[in-house]
């Protein structure tokens, strides 16, 4: 029997919480870097960041958070958290709040900096005087969601590359993940670019039941060179499905 599809993100976030200790998102970086969540640890994090986001910018339907960071495990938290306030997800960096890797280059805005490295206490270099580090903010959250605004299922989840509503976002990542079984662990690069195309396939995935392995655009080049490294990486990580190209 299907699963049938969560309402919105908030129903995608309760059910990640029933999964517990399930393998979630598991990324392969640069450097060797391999971090592995839970399925309760990302709706974890995706909880602090929502917490972060109502309290520190009043985050809701009327709010548009540019992520102008890269296809990652952070990215896909900070675009589920942005979501659950109801706001409208953006790639670059042109929006109410802005999460960025690139703090310095953005002015005059509500600036969430992030670093990449899961072990990052804090973003190397100096932060503007008005910018939040999330390295070190994001973990003083609750582990329980606060208030939140109330979701309009109306409003945009994203506008492009095409207008998708937070009531519809739910069942256009589950499109974006056909073909996909449900419950299957999947194998997906995460490109230099194209933020929200790789948002709705990775939530998509979630959305089914699945779990994901993530492979950075360097990673992902040197395996898809490497068919015996490949093969050990998908017996180790059991996927079952292998959608590298």
């Amino acid at each position: 029997m299907t699963t049938p599809l969560p309402p919105h993100i908030t129903d995608l976030l309760v059910r990640l919480r029933t999964r517990a200790g399930r393998p979630c998102v598991t990324w392969y970086g640069d450097g060797g870097e391999r971090v592995e969540l839970s399925a309760a640890v990302v709706e974890n994090w995706v909880t602090k960041t929502t917490n972060l986001l109502v309290e520190e910018f009043d985050a809701s339907s009327s709010c548009v958070i540019a992520i102008d960071v890269i296809p990652h495990w952070r990215s896909l938290v900070w675009s589920l958290a942005a979501w659950r306030t109801g706001a409208e997800v953006v790639e670059g960096d042109t929006g109410d709040v802005v999460v960025t890797t690139s703090p310095a280059t953005v002015s005059g805005r509500d600036v969430v900096a992030v670093a990449l490295p899961a072990l990052a206490r804090s973003l190397d270099g100096e932060l503007p005087a008005s910018a939040v580090d999330a390295a070190s903010a994001v973990m003083t959250y609750g582990d329980q969601l606060g208030w939140a605004p109330p979701v309009d299922p109306d409003a945009p989840a994203v506008t492009a590359p095409r207008r998708i509503t937070h009531g519809e976002i739910v069942a256009a990542a589950d499109d974006a993940a056909t073909g996909v079984p449900a419950g299957a662990r999947a194998l997906l690069e995460a490109p230099d670019a194209g933020l929200v195309p790789w948002l709705l396939r990775v939530v998509g995935v979630l959305v089914r039941d699945g779990s994901l392995v993530l492979a950075s655009a360097s990673v992902a080049a040197e395996l898809r060179a490497d068919p015996d490294r490949r093969a050990r990486l998908v017996a180790t990580e059991r996927v079952d499905t292998d959608l590298l190209g």
